[in-house]
């Protein structure tokens, strides 16, 4: 509770420094000239197609089981199976958890590769690749207003504010590369015999490395969503669910089967429904 507290007192005075700063005159011509948004080239898309809905759930749906297998696997003290692969020439023995993270990991890594295949061939890559340096300037500009309560306007259809493209950019174009790096540094797929490389990557840095990304994503999404469901919810789950700029239930209804789906599979990820499963590819014991 005191932590709360603290956490709560330190909000309060980040937003009142924020409010006193914009109605400051050089803070306030900086916001004029750098509104928050830095312009997209002349050939951008307008608007968010299917496939992109599709990509996000996938990728959401993922992420949970990731992220719940992961935490799992560092603090469970025994695991409630084991796994062994039917190839190589020493299969080595995992837990079934781990067995599920890595699992779920290859799937997210296919799922991203499409994902970036897809932007780079239909032109989305420019609504979260930086094209000019104004997005600097613009990102600050839209933090401030953030934190001073006075939101940016949020027109995602056309186009993110400089502070989101940065984010998204980080997310998919540095966390992701290094979740994956990490992770399989630390997986059985990483080659033994490839001492040059183990010695240019010792696994040491990949497990610091590994952790803080896994609460850089938990962090990004919790962000994520509050700021959906706060600037527009209708509207924005129809941009990415719904495949429309318009406010209506449609996106709504989309995304909260999508989200019964991923709590369905949140408690079906037990050694009791996973074992069948992964019988499928391996030998399951205790």
């Amino acid at each position: 509770m005191a932590a709360a507290g603290i956490l709560l007192v330190l909000l309060a005075a980040v937003v009142l420094a924020a409010r006193w700063l914009v109605i400051q005159e050089p803070v306030q011509e900086f916001i004029s000239k750098y509104p928050g948004e830095s312009h997209l080239p002349q050939d951008a898309p307008v608007g968010l197609p299917g496939w992109l809905g599709w990509q996000h759930f996938f990728n959401a749906f993922f992420m949970v089981l990731i992220i719940r297998s992961g935490w799992q696997v560092r603090t469970q003290r025994k695991p409630p199976a084991s796994w062994t692969p039917r190839w190589g020439r020493s299969p080595k023995k995992i837990s079934i958890t781990l067995w599920l993270h890595q699992s779920m990991d290859l799937l997210w890594l296919v799922n991203g590769a499409l994902f970036v295949v897809l932007l780079a061939f239909t032109g989305q890559w420019m609504r979260v690749v930086p094209t000019s340096w104004d997005v600097f300037p613009n990102a600050l500009s839209a933090a401030l207003q953030y934190l001073s309560l006075d939101w940016p306007t949020e027109n995602g259809w056309v186009n993110y504010n400089s502070l989101q493209l940065l984010a998204y950019f980080a997310t998919i174009f540095i966390a992701a590369p290094l979740a994956a790096a990490s992770g399989l540094r630390m997986s059985d797929l990483w080659p033994a015999k490839a001492k040059r490389l183990s010695s240019a990557f010792p696994i040491e840095v990949a497990r610091a490395i590994h952790l803080p990304v896994m609460f850089y994503f938990v962090g990004f999404i919790i962000v994520h969503v509050a700021l959906v469901l706060s600037t527009g919810a209708l509207r924005n789950l129809n941009h990415m669910y719904g495949g429309q700029d318009a406010v209506n239930w449609f996106g709504f209804w989309i995304f909260f089967v999508s989200l019964l789906v991923m709590a369905g599979g949140w408690f079906a990820a037990r050694p009791l429904i996973l074992a069948p499963i992964a019988s499928l590819f391996g030998k399951v014991g205790r």
